[in-house]
Protein backbone atom coordinates (compact mmCIF):
# COMPACT_ATOMS: atom_id res chain seq x y z
CA UNK A 1 0.00 0.00 0.00
CA UNK A 2 3.00 2.42 0.74
CA UNK A 3 4.61 1.82 -2.70
CA UNK A 4 1.60 3.64 -4.68
CA UNK A 5 1.81 6.86 -2.23
CA UNK A 6 2.48 7.73 1.57
CA UNK A 7 -0.54 6.94 3.52
CA UNK A 8 -1.32 8.14 7.48
CA UNK A 9 -0.73 5.94 10.43
CA UNK A 10 -5.02 6.52 11.01
CA UNK A 11 -5.39 5.49 7.25
CA UNK A 12 -2.89 2.89 6.96
CA UNK A 13 -4.51 1.38 10.67
CA UNK A 14 -8.04 1.47 8.77
CA UNK A 15 -7.10 -0.17 5.52
CA UNK A 16 -5.66 -3.16 6.67
CA UNK A 17 -8.41 -4.08 9.38
CA UNK A 18 -11.07 -2.71 6.32
CA UNK A 19 -8.44 -6.38 4.75
CA UNK A 20 -9.22 -8.32 7.23
CA UNK A 21 -6.93 -8.46 9.61
CA UNK A 22 -7.09 -8.35 13.26
CA UNK A 23 -7.27 -4.79 15.03
CA UNK A 24 -4.32 -5.39 17.05
CA UNK A 25 -2.17 -6.94 14.49
CA UNK A 26 -2.93 -3.91 12.33
CA UNK A 27 -1.62 -1.42 15.30
CA UNK A 28 1.73 -3.49 15.85
CA UNK A 29 2.66 -3.03 11.82
CA UNK A 30 1.48 0.79 11.81
CA UNK A 31 3.91 1.49 14.82
CA UNK A 32 6.68 -0.61 13.41
CA UNK A 33 6.30 1.63 9.98
CA UNK A 34 5.80 4.71 12.14
CA UNK A 35 9.56 3.25 14.02
CA UNK A 36 10.73 2.55 10.48
CA UNK A 37 10.18 6.08 9.55
CA UNK A 38 8.40 4.01 6.66
CA UNK A 39 4.77 6.29 8.03
CA UNK A 40 5.76 9.62 8.92
CA UNK A 41 2.47 11.75 9.60
CA UNK A 42 4.44 15.15 9.79
CA UNK A 43 5.34 14.25 6.53
CA UNK A 44 1.80 13.00 5.09
CA UNK A 45 0.42 16.55 6.62
CA UNK A 46 3.09 18.80 5.08
CA UNK A 47 2.62 16.90 1.38
CA UNK A 48 -0.97 16.73 1.47
CA UNK A 49 -1.49 20.46 2.75
CA UNK A 50 1.17 21.24 -0.35
CA UNK A 51 -0.26 19.26 -2.86
CA UNK A 52 -4.40 20.83 -2.63
CA UNK A 53 -3.69 24.11 -1.76
CA UNK A 54 -1.28 24.03 -4.49
CA UNK A 55 -4.52 22.95 -6.58
CA UNK A 56 -6.62 25.99 -5.28
CA UNK A 57 -8.29 24.45 -1.98
CA UNK A 58 -8.82 26.30 1.16
CA UNK A 59 -7.94 25.18 4.86
CA UNK A 60 -11.31 24.28 5.98
CA UNK A 61 -11.56 22.01 3.06
CA UNK A 62 -7.80 20.64 3.81
CA UNK A 63 -8.65 20.34 7.36
CA UNK A 64 -11.71 17.67 7.07
CA UNK A 65 -10.17 15.31 4.30
CA UNK A 66 -7.31 15.42 6.51
CA UNK A 67 -9.90 14.54 9.35
CA UNK A 68 -11.25 11.76 7.35
CA UNK A 69 -7.59 10.76 6.95
CA UNK A 70 -7.45 9.83 10.48
CA UNK A 71 -5.61 13.27 11.17
CA UNK A 72 -6.38 15.97 13.38
CA UNK A 73 -5.36 17.64 16.46
CA UNK A 74 -2.40 20.37 16.85
CA UNK A 75 0.11 18.18 13.72
CA UNK A 76 -2.86 19.46 11.32
CA UNK A 77 -3.60 23.12 12.75
CA UNK A 78 0.06 24.04 13.36
CA UNK A 79 0.67 23.09 9.55
CA UNK A 80 -2.48 25.04 8.53
CA UNK A 81 -1.41 28.28 10.49
CA UNK A 82 1.89 27.59 8.94
CA UNK A 83 0.95 28.03 5.25
CA UNK A 84 2.17 31.40 4.33
CA UNK A 85 -0.98 32.71 2.21
CA UNK A 86 -4.36 31.54 2.10
CA UNK A 87 -5.88 34.84 0.55
CA UNK A 88 -3.60 34.76 -1.98
CA UNK A 89 -4.84 30.91 -2.86
CA UNK A 90 -8.48 31.98 -2.58
CA UNK A 91 -7.72 34.71 -5.15
CA UNK A 92 -5.49 32.35 -7.62
CA UNK A 93 -8.48 30.17 -7.60
CA UNK A 94 -11.33 32.61 -8.17
CA UNK A 95 -9.32 34.24 -11.03
CA UNK A 96 -9.13 30.36 -12.51
CA UNK A 97 -12.31 29.83 -12.49
CA UNK A 98 -13.69 33.29 -12.97
CA UNK A 99 -10.78 36.05 -14.97
CA UNK A 100 -9.14 39.11 -13.17
CA UNK A 101 -12.32 40.89 -13.35
CA UNK A 102 -13.84 41.84 -9.84
CA UNK A 103 -17.77 40.62 -10.08
CA UNK A 104 -19.80 43.91 -10.12
CA UNK A 105 -23.44 42.52 -10.27
CA UNK A 106 -24.50 41.08 -6.47
CA UNK A 107 -25.52 37.27 -8.05
CA UNK A 108 -21.75 37.30 -9.42
CA UNK A 109 -20.62 38.05 -6.43
CA UNK A 110 -22.90 35.67 -4.73
CA UNK A 111 -21.73 32.79 -7.30
CA UNK A 112 -18.11 33.42 -6.62
CA UNK A 113 -18.54 33.25 -2.75
CA UNK A 114 -20.74 29.90 -3.01
CA UNK A 115 -17.30 28.57 -5.33
CA UNK A 116 -14.49 30.09 -3.00
CA UNK A 117 -16.45 28.36 0.00
CA UNK A 118 -17.16 25.14 -1.21
CA UNK A 119 -13.41 24.85 -1.84
CA UNK A 120 -12.95 25.86 1.91
CA UNK A 121 -11.97 28.91 2.22
CA UNK A 122 -12.87 31.35 5.18
CA UNK A 123 -15.42 34.16 4.77
CA UNK A 124 -12.52 36.30 5.59
CA UNK A 125 -10.31 34.87 2.98
CA UNK A 126 -13.45 34.96 0.67
CA UNK A 127 -13.97 38.58 1.52
CA UNK A 128 -10.36 39.65 0.66
CA UNK A 129 -10.50 37.35 -2.56
CA UNK A 130 -13.47 39.43 -4.03
CA UNK A 131 -11.78 42.48 -3.27
CA UNK A 132 -13.05 43.59 0.05
CA UNK A 133 -10.92 45.26 2.91
CA UNK A 134 -11.35 42.44 5.61
CA UNK A 135 -10.29 45.45 8.01
CA UNK A 136 -12.90 48.14 6.96
CA UNK A 137 -15.71 46.22 5.28
CA UNK A 138 -15.35 48.35 1.91
CA UNK A 139 -14.93 47.05 -1.54
CA UNK A 140 -12.50 48.33 -4.18
CA UNK A 141 -15.15 50.59 -5.43
CA UNK A 142 -15.97 51.99 -2.15
CA UNK A 143 -19.35 50.42 -1.78
CA UNK A 144 -19.71 49.22 2.07
CA UNK A 145 -20.24 45.35 2.67
CA UNK A 146 -24.01 45.16 4.07
CA UNK A 147 -24.60 43.60 0.89
CA UNK A 148 -22.87 40.01 1.34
Amino acid sequence: MLARRDRASGELGAKLRDLGYDAGVAQAVVERLIAEKLVDDHRYVDNFLRYHASRGQGPLRIRQELRQAGLAGPLVEDAIAAHPDWIRGARNARIKKFGVSLPAAPAERARQMRFLGYRGFTSAEIRAALGWDVDTGVDEAGADGDDL
